[in-house]
């Protein structure tokens, strides 16, 4: 894809870098190992048990074979890639007090400024029925900034998703052990085998991005309501306690749901609605410390 660099997409760009800056500052200040550093682990030797070692470390295959126990040790990568994969789908074109999209070209910008200003490889995937664009990982802040450009740029062919196939290409993409942040509101099938595979090579985290509307919708009368991929329409009557309560049982099932398939495939769920402030939450998520004591 050409991208127009227009004056006004500039203006977005740094705008986007400015508010970031100070985002990523008060997320990982006084942090002193990288913000994705230690979640790319390889395996190193097995070597003896030692008093004071992480008895979860025990391998105890080999420890049955040789009659004492012994540990499994692992190493950080040296080079970190980060992938961030990014859901343009028709969904994710809707939202209040901001597009789905919007939401996710913002924490987009965070995670790679945050990566590149680590030394990390940072990548990006955009995708929507198909695999749309791929900008290759590489270092610098450059870089970073071509990928926000691209982020705010891209205007998809397509309004479906297809994240399994998403999911397929990464894992082609991905030669080595690296990180991967999927941002989408997983509205679609097909997901679940490509996602636990992708994780079972992977550190993957699934970044949710809701619109707490869906659930509880303002209104009371008959609205029209349209999807924004099958362009299928609905009229409901918000007025109608029972058509309200139907609403909300179906929209909370299928929230409940999508959490419990990504429980199932292995991976770590960030869940962030359209008009909560992510930066707290990233800090949660992406911690070393907090890392640290989930290994």
């Amino acid at each position: 894809m050409t991208v127009r660099v227009s004056p006004e997409l500039l203006k977005q760009v740094k705008g986007i870098a400015l508010r970031t800056r100070g985002v990523i500052d008060t997320l990982f200040a006084g942090e002193s190992r990288s913000v994705f550093r230690g979640q790319g682990m390889e395996f190193a030797e097995v070597r003896a048990y030692e008093s004071g070692d992480d008895y979860r470390a025990i391998d105890w295959n080999v420890s049955a074979r040789l009659g004492s126990p012994f540990i499994k040790t692992f190493t950080e990568e040296r080079e970190l890639t980060l992938l961030l994969m990014v859901d343009l789908s028709g969904s994710t074109r809707v939202g209040d007090p901001m597009p789905r999209a919007m939401r996710a070209v913002e924490i987009a910008a965070v995670l790679a400024l945050a990566g590149v200003r680590e030394q990390d490889r940072v990548g990006g995937l955009l995708f929507t029925d198909r695999v749309e664009h791929v900008v290759r990982p590489a270092k610098g802040r450059r870089h970073a900034l071509r990928l926000i450009r691209d982020l705010l740029a891209f205007g998809p062919e397509g309004t479906g998703t297809d994240i399994g196939g998403a999911l397929r290409y990464a894992s082609k993409v991905l030669r080595h052990r690296g990180v991967v942040i999927l941002i989408s509101d997983f509205l679609g099938d097909g997901w679940d085998a490509p996602l636990k595979k992708l994780a079972a090579r992977h550190d993957v985290t699934a970044v949710t991005i809701d619109d707490r509307r869906e659930v509880s919708p303002a209104g009371d009368g008959w609205f029209e309501f349209e999807d924004p991929e099958s362009g299928t329409r609905r009229l409901v009557d918000l007025g109608d306690p029972g058509a309200r309560s139907r609403w909300t049982a179906a929209a909370t099932a299928r929230v409940a749901a999508r959490d419990q398939r990504l429980r199932t495939a292995g991976v770590r769920q960030l869940p962030i609605d359209v008009s909560d402030d992510y930066a707290p939450l990233l800090r949660r998520t992406f911690s070393p410390r907090r890392r640290t004591a989930r290994r």
